[in-house]
Order: C-alpha cells, then sequence, then structure tokens
C-alpha cells in the first residue's frame, strides 16, 4: 500500500524533475522520487 507524503525540495530540483518528465524518463514527480529513493536504499544495504 502507498502512503502520501509532502516533501520540501529546492526549486532548481524541481526543475530538474520537471525536465525528466518531459523528456518522457519518467511519469510523475511521485515516480521519479520512489525511483530515486529505492536506488538509494538499495545502496546503503
Amino acid at each position: 500500500m502507498k502512503q502520501k507524503i509532502s516533501i520540501t525540495i529546492d526549486e532548481e530540483k524541481i526543475e530538474l524533475l520537471e525536465e525528466m518528465l518531459k523528456e518522457g524518463r519518467f511519469r510523475s514527480k511521485s515516480h521519479i522520487i520512489e525511483y530515486s529513493l529505492n536506488k538509494f536504499l538499495k545502496e546503503i544495504n
């Protein structure tokens, strides 16, 4: 089950996320954040 959360991110990073969306690399900002978090969690384990 997924749960909705709220985060605060620098405008510069938001612009980068929006560029990735325009390129079609991800479905949504949530998809980018979840993908990145999964990658980070695998890396530290």
